[in-house]
């Protein structure tokens, strides 16, 4: 146990199989952090699960009790901020961990990391803190899609669910999807030029210079007109313009690209510590429908995303077979990468009919400019999921709930408690 200001930390690592059918096959470590107000450290409070987004995000390291929604579900729950299978502490996946596997090992291994395994995690881990006891759960982004999973598999293990920017489509396949992200990506990058029209020319200026000279980040790694691109992923934040606007002040050292600037690009484009990130596409696999690069496939057919116009568009949350090959963190997981890509041979993620019957209290917050989570898609999940209500808002960006320091989340609690 660890006393902080205003917190109290208890860490948990729990032993649960690698694969839930095979149960007593090979195993990893789950970690999670239980998280109390130091005045209520002795109370018997409910629990609340936070599923964070992602995928391949370990959970927040917390430092103070009012950090981002925090302090809000301190007020009347114990926290438990739980590091899904692969991540952080729980037998994390990174080129270092999975090195020296094949291509086809490495890939029935990832199968296994997908929201199906993190719900059964879950239910071992509640059972083995609570016993029969019922816990309530917060999925952000990628946590809704684990919450929805888990309304399917598990949901007498739930009292109430809320989700913040991550109601899926349930039966959008990859190329559903991305069919409707490019042109979100498209406004955001509409709305970044509106706002700094000077950069259209300093962005063309810097891509043209990455094009026509060979420059290199501190890793080796070249930093390509593509990886460059990438750092539009910032967008879908509320801050992410300025995230973008405030690098490129720092870019130049005399002619030369700074040394301040080529980090940065690297840590933000390196995706050491989170390869499952990049391989997303796999959240949308389906039984006989493969991914097949869908987000590189979409982009052929988007002329203004092209690499010469301009303005110069950046990409968003959407992921190429390049990665795979420039990227160092992520090389060791090309073959696989391509392999899942041709799957398809994944279970169902969701049970139309189970969800339908839902009698868990489902309250979710739909962001209406969301650059990530596709706010009809959410839309219609939400009409077909029973006892669910939906806040729909610009207020925020995806990021809201890190944002309002506990008021999205303080309205979700009021609305599956029926008190608004």
């Amino acid at each position: 146990m660890i006393r902080i200001p205003g917190l109290v930390l208890t860490d948990h690592t729990f032993t649960v199989p690698l694969d839930h059918a095979d149960p007593s096959g090979p195993t990893v470590e789950v970690f999670a952090r239980e998280v109390v107000a130091p005045d209520r450290a002795g109370d018997d409070l409910p629990w609340l699960v936070f599923l964070q987004g992602g995928p391949g995000s370990k959970s927040p390291r917390p430092s103070a009790p009012d950090e981002r929604w925090l302090g809000r579900a301190l007020k009347t729950h114990r926290v438990l901020l739980l590091d899904q299978r692969g991540t952080g502490r729980s037998t994390p996946i990174s080129a270092r961990t999975v090195a020296g596997m094949t291509d086809h090992a490495l890939a029935d291994y990832l199968k296994l990391f997908r929201a199906d395994s993190i719900v059964r995690d879950a239910e071992l881990i509640r059972r083995r803190l609570l016993g029969d006891g019922q816990w309530e759960s917060l999925g952000q982004s990628y946590g809704g899609f684990v919450t929805l999973t888990y309304l399917s598999l598990a949901p007498e293990g739930l009292r109430a669910c809320y989700v913040t920017g991550g109601l899926p489509g349930l039966t959008a396949t990859a190329d559903d999807v991305y069919a409707r992200t490019y042109p979100r990506v498209a406004a955001k990058n509409a709305a970044y030029y509106a706002r700094y029209p000077d950069d259209v020319a300093t962005i063309r200026q810097l891509a043209d210079v990455l094009a026509d000279s060979e420059v290199r980040l501190p890793d080796g790694d070249r930093l390509t007109v593509d990886r460059f691109r990438f750092l539009g992923n910032a967008f879908g934040m509320g801050d992410g313009y300025e995230r973008l606007h405030w690098l490129l002040d720092d870019a130049w050292h005399g002619d030369k690209l700074s040394d301040l600037f080529r980090h940065e690009v690297m840590t933000r484009t390196g995706f050491v510590d989170s390869p499952l990130f990049a391989l997303q596409e796999y959240c949308y696999g389906q039984s006989g429908r493969p991914t097949r690069w869908a987000a590189d496939r979409a982009i052929r057919d988007r002329d203004e995303f092209a690499a010469a116009a301009t303005p110069l568009l950046f990409t968003g949350e959407m992921m190429y077979p390049w990665m795979f090959r420039d990227i160092a963190a992520l090389r060791p997981f090309a073959g696989a990468a391509d392999l899942l890509a041709e799957a398809d041979d994944w279970p169902d993620l969701y049970d139309p009919a189970r969800l339908a019957a839902n009698e868990v209290p489902l309250a979710a917050v739909v962001y209406f400019d969301d650059m990530y989570v596709d706010a009809d898609l959410s839309l219609e999940t939400a009409r077909t999921v029973g006892n669910t209500r939906v806040w729909v808002t610009n207020e925020y960006e995806h990021d809201g709930s890190a944002v309002s320091r506990g008021r999205v989340l303080a309205r979700l609690m009021d609305m599956a408690a029926g008190r608004i």
